[in-house]
């Protein structure tokens, strides 16, 4: 052979190598585009966007999944009450009115008591720990099967760490100066006040400062130095208060309708899983910078920052306990997930102060030495 003729041959090889990638790659694109279908969600925030942090963390998720999936998958985020009031956000999901919510279980506890031990409830777990229960403990698909009676699929998706325990226009001395105070205060940690004399009420966060400045409530938690200073909370009540005993590690949920989840292609529900924990990693780490930030400057305003007196929460962690044997009488739901929860809670706190709490304790007393 020539090798005029040899390349004549390769040419000719090459070439029908080329025609018959291009058409294998004509023949594929199809069944490609039927695996992954263009999709349009709609969100129902349970908070208003000026809460850019924790309103943030449905936009982090959206922004994210739309990048993975190279826009295939697109989310349209909406705040409280902009489709739906932040307080039928299960309903609307479970009615298909929206695909799904972001928000805190513990909202919806009027339903359920239950609704709330996804999320956080009184003396529970601090974030790492409900990370751990969620993600590899169990709890994400204890919360789930709960969640299926009510068409609705959960997927952790934001967190603040241990929030701080609210805003009083007196000084707390004793359980007894929470006699007939009027606390905003949401969930099962409502309830447990209660017990100890408060006077709770459910307000969204929007509602909070109208409601102190009229003198309609006396007190008032939301969830954290950055959030609370800019609502504002310090120009009325002076005396800060932590910790929030009834929010050690909140994790915020983003709640699916579970006709619409079980539909997605595979490749889809890994993306949206992986989007929401971008979202749930990257909410508690922003509220750490902010938090820090914040604290300090509510404390150069001359609020007080004040720690909830002993005798409060060892009253408040006896009805805490109490509460929680009722509803396992009363919730059949409660019943099967708590004694797991407990077990799991239990265990974590022996490991935690071990390693972590003796790490902690001495690091911040030398810190606070000046050492």
């Amino acid at each position: 052979m020539t090798t005029d003729q040899g390349r004549r041959n390769f040419l000719t090889k090459g070439a029908l190598a080329g025609a018959a990638t291009v058409a294998g790659a004509s023949l594929s694109a199809p069944a490609v585009a039927q695996s992954t279908p263009t999709i349009r969600w709609r969100l129902t925030s349970g908070f208003p966007n000026n809460l850019d942090t924790i309103y943030g963390g449905a936009v982090v998720m959206a922004d994210a999944l739309n990048k993975i999936t190279e826009g295939k998958f697109q989310i349209q985020v909406f705040q409280a009450g902009e489709l739906v009031p932040g307080a039928q956000a299960i309903d609307a999901v479970k009615a298909n009115t929206v695909e799904l919510a972001h928000t805190c279980g513990y909202y919806f506890t009027g339903k359920d008591p239950t609704f709330a031990i996804g999320s956080t409830i009184p003396f529970g777990l601090n974030g790492r720990q409900q990370n751990a229960w969620l993600y590899h403990g169990g709890g994400n698909e204890a919360y789930n099967e709960f969640l299926s009676d009510y068409g609705v699929v959960g997927i952790p998706g934001g967190a603040t760490g241990a929030q701080m325990g609210g805003w009083f226009r007196k000084e707390i001395k004793s359980v007894a100066d929470l006699k007939g105070v009027k606390m905003r205060i949401a969930g099962v940690a409502g309830e447990v006040m209660s017990r100890l004399g408060v006077v709770p009420q459910q307000l969204p966060g929007g509602d909070i400062y109208p409601a102190l400045e009229r003198g309609t409530i006396d007190a008032a938690e939301w969830i954290g130095p950055y959030d609370d200073e800019k609502l504002g909370f310090y120009q009325i009540a002076q005396n800060y208060y932590y910790p929030a005993y009834w929010e050690g590690g909140l994790t915020i949920h983003f709640f699916i309708n579970k006709a619409q989840y079980d539909g997605l292609p595979d490749a889809y529900k890994v993306a949206l899983d992986t989007a929401c924990k971008a979202a749930n990693v990257n909410m508690q780490a922003l509220y750490d910078v902010k938090n820090t930030a914040a604290i300090r400057s509510l404390v150069g305003k001359g609020i007080k920052l004040r720690p909830l007196p002993r005798d409060v929460m060892d009253a408040a962690y006896k009805a805490s306990f109490e509460l929680y044997s009722e509803y396992g009488q009363k919730h059949p739901a409660w019943a099967k997930i708590y004694p797991g929860w407990k077990k799991f809670r239990d265990e974590s706190f022996e490991w935690f102060r071990v390693a972590e709490y003796s790490y902690d304790s001495y690091m911040y007393a030398a810190q606070a030495a000046k050492k």
